[in-house]
């Protein structure tokens, strides 16, 4: 652990959730620190000025930084590190820093840090659980929940973080005990020049960790460590010794560790390929952390945990079809995921519903996985034309205003055994506040039926 110097000129720079955890972090230890917000009315304004002086909080324009003689600034992670102010100040020696940066100058406890382009909050949520069922104090947050610096606290054996590639932008030494990175797909090509610096950013997150777990079924997930750190790979695919993996028998499917049996697929709540691979990637990290992964309590968790809210939820079973909320499907891969893990090879019996903000994504990775599994296409919202635009396929494509209108529509035509997958492949923000709102519309609307 080590503390904070004195002798420099600090900056909150952004508020809402995480901003103001950091403002709540350093008004704790009594250290001197601005608030800049470049809206003149930010969330979580009236809670700083209650542990910040009013005359250092200054709002509605970053460019007065230039002015205050900053030398080190906690950027929130909507905010761009390429925003011209800020390149100007990193330029002339400021440091960039934010949450979880800071996080780790306080941390006294082991963490593990999970990042991915998809399914980082299942497992974040899963590791969580399978620790406290090891008999460990747990907390679990970061880009999840609470912020991390919310979670600090005495006695905690583990913190699990799930970190955002805008998180991982202003931490140049995590150092994790144990870090993971799932997977990596084009996500937030609004954000980065090209999708190379996003998979770049997305490897930070195994910067000075003591040990890995990795995608063996993506390369962009390996990563580069000196030969003595332990690294554990997973796959859906028959594993190495020392992997995580699948295999096959007259009984079914077994996750398994080398050529171990460990649970049967029938023993587990969650399902789908995607799902097994997150369970993989959980089960070698609590590996990784020496706990024993062939457990009764292990067992129990994940024969209980049916998953999150909003990612591939069955909600319910209207004239004999399936219908499935994955709202926080708000990139391709996601989707992609999703339907690789639904999809039949033996019948084309997905109706898919798609569209929204999609943060300039490239949508023609999901022209196959649609061609193999999907019957119909409903697409709304903001990037519908360049989503049918990709597929240009034969597919029956259909476009409607409203999520409203398409449920409708699928009411009378869904058929026996469908599976009417709700998995946007974009953001929300075009129509609705976030991802929940959009899933509880859906949920709501299939609940009414």
């Amino acid at each position: 652990m080590s503390l904070i110097g004195s002798d420099r000129v600090r900056a909150v720079v952004g508020l809402g959730a995480t901003g103001l955890s950091c403002v709540r972090f350093l008004a704790s230890k009594g250290i001197d620190f601005y608030v800049v917000d470049s809206r003149e009315n930010p969330p979580g304004l009236e809670q700083a000025k209650l542990l910040c002086p009013e005359d250092r909080i200054l709002t509605g324009d970053l460019a007065v930084l230039e002015t205050l003689g900053v030398t080190e600034l906690y950027v929130s992670p909507g905010i761009a590190l390429r925003t011209p102010v800020l390149s100007r100040l990193a330029e002339k020696g400021v440091a960039m820093r934010g949450d979880i940066d800071l996080f780790c100058d306080y941390v006294d406890a082991p963490f593990v840090a999970i990042t991915g382009s998809n399914a980082k909050s299942t497992v974040t949520t899963l590791v969580a659980l399978l620790l406290q069922a090891c008999g460990k104090n747990v907390k679990a947050g970061g880009n999840l929940g609470l912020p991390a610096l919310d979670l600090l606290s005495s006695g905690t054996d583990y913190y699990v973080l799930e970190l955002s590639s805008f998180q991982l932008e202003t931490t140049p030494a995590l150092q994790a005990d144990v870090a993971c990175l799932l997977n990596v797909s084009e996500d937030h090509m609004d954000r980065y020049s090209d999708f190379y610096e996003y998979q770049r950013v997305k490897q930070r997150v195994y910067r000075g960790c003591k040990a890995a777990v990795c995608n063996k079924q993506d390369i962009l997930t390996a990563p580069l460590l000196a030969e003595a750190t332990p690294v554990r790979a997973f796959t859906t695919k028959s594993p190495d010794l020392k992997e995580f993996g699948m295999l096959k028998d007259d009984d079914g499917a077994w996750l398994c560790r080398g050529v171990e049996r460990l649970y049967h697929t029938s023993q587990i709540a969650l399902k789908g390929t995607h799902n097994y691979a997150n369970i993989l990637a959980a089960l070698a990290m609590l590996e990784l952390l020496g706990m024993d992964v062939l457990s009764e309590a292990v067992a129990k968790v994940l024969a209980e945990f049916g998953g999150l809210s909003h990612r591939c939820e069955s909600v319910r079973t209207y004239r004999g079809a399936t219908f499935i909320n994955d709202s926080k499907g708000t990139n391709v891969g996601a989707t992609l995921a999703a339907l690789q893990g639904l999809g039949s090879t033996s019948h084309k019996n997905i109706t898919l519903i798609a569209g929204g903000e999609g943060k300039g994504a490239d949508f023609s990775d999901l022209k196959k996985p649609v061609s193999d599994f999907v019957c119909t296409v409903y697409l709304f919202g903001k990037d519908a034309d360049n989503i049918a635009k990709a597929l240009s396929l034969d597919a029956n494509i259909k476009r409607f205003e409203t999520l409203d209108e398409i449920i409708h529509d699928i009411s009378s035509t869904v058929k026996e055994d469908d599976v009417v997958l709700f998995s946007p492949a974009c953001a929300s923000l075009d129509i609705y506040k976030n991802y929940e709102a959009r899933g509880e519309h859906f949920v709501n609307l299939v609940t009414a039926l």
